[in-house]
């Protein structure tokens, strides 16, 4: 399992991807499978085996293509014919390379495959798999070498829910991006005469020049900021909310947190683009809207929707068990499918 070297496995706060691996991990070891996590840093927390290839985690570099270019590199000289039956791919440049490798390689693409990084996958070496996170996402690109479609899940173990109604604040959870529609959040909430937190990442240099240009001068004593939040406060104030408004403007490809807000009984606003209707359930576990202009209601109209149909929607469809099982099975697939693992040339033999 090959992860970026920007964050570790779990993250400590932001980072819906690492997450997911996690489940994943812990999944396929239920399962009776030995999985191998190489990533970056010194500590990990799946319930598999763990490769560093670098002894620091490189998240104040992220943005960079060095480092996950090298961590990749390494990632290729570990990887043995005699130690792994496949590897699972989830950095953005691995699918460009992962032909070089001894073992067969499956990667999910978790961003949206189309501009720039669908030109990259549209490179995906021969032999390689890709699986998406969602029907939409797959839509986007058809063309693409896809072997399969799973949807991402979490590991809902003490996670902390609600069995009335969230009566605090609308939340708004994620990176300040024009994409994730914060100022949208602002204007939705203050028409509804509700008040709103703002929480989310803003570490990155455009994150940061979004923030100061856009959001700060939207802010007033009806918004609140929480900045960094790490797992623990996030999901105390998903448990506080009357709901979580996604006012996403663009083809968002998955959306985990939208899973993480229906496992704690906060049913989700979103606005009808990417990968929400395969989320939500409108009007049982949120409502959808079409126009921005449908906001405000919706936003006054979800403390009437029950938080204990958001728990049993992601208990029976975003399960960690349910995820390992589809990866088992597109594994088997994909495995079925590709030439002989004696017939791949590793790196060094090429060299030599």
């Amino acid at each position: 399992m090959v992860v970026p070297p920007w964050l570790s496995v779990p993250p400590p706060g932001y980072g819906g991807l690492e997450q997911v691996v996690t489940g994943l991990v812990d999944g396929l070891v239920d399962r009776g499978h030995a999985v191998t996590v190489l990533g970056a840093g010194r500590e990990h927390g799946t319930r598999g085996a763990f490769v560093s290839t670098v002894p620091e985690l490189q998240f104040e570099r992220l943005g960079e293509a060095l480092p996950e270019l090298a961590h990749l590199a390494r990632v290729n000289h570990r990887v043995r014919a005699a130690d792994f039956d496949i590897v699972h791919d989830h950095t953005t440049i691995g699918p460009l390379i992962a032909g070089r490798r001894a073992v067969p390689t499956l990667a999910t693409v978790h961003g949206n495959p189309v501009g720039e990084y669908g030109d990259v996958l549209g490179e995906t070496d021969r032999g390689v798999g890709l699986v998406a996170i969602s029907h939409t996402q797959r839509r986007l690109n058809p063309g693409l070498p896809w072997v399969g479609t799973v949807q991402n899940a979490m590991d809902v173990q003490g996670i902390p829910h609600k069995s009335t109604p969230g009566q605090g604040p609308v939340l708004w959870l994620a990176r300040f991006s024009p994409d994730k529609g914060p100022d949208v959040a602002i204007r939705a909430c203050r028409a509804a005469g509700l008040p709103l937190v703002l929480a989310g990442k803003c570490n990155e240099p455009a994150e940061r020049r979004y923030y100061e240009q856009v959001i700060r001068p939207l802010l007033g004593d009806d918004v609140r900021v929480v900045l960094g939040a790490d797992r623990a406060e996030a999901l105390r104030l998903l448990v506080e909310a009357r709901c979580l408004i996604m006012p996403i403007q663009w083809e968002e490809p998955f959306g985990m947190v939208m899973v993480e807000a229906m496992a704690t009984g906060t049913p989700v606003v979103a606005l009808h683009r990417g990968a929400v209707p395969e989320l939500v359930r409108s009007g049982t576990t949120g409502l959808i809207c079409e126009h921005v202009d449908e906001l405000p209601g919706a936003l006054r109209a979800a403390t009437e929707l029950d938080p204990a149909a958001c728990v049993a929607h992601v208990a029976e469809n975003f399960s960690t068990r349910r995820m390992a099982a589809g990866y088992e099975e597109a594994y088997r697939r994909f495995l079925a499918a590709v030439p002989a693992a004696e017939a791949r040339v590793p790196v060094g033999a090429r060299a030599r």
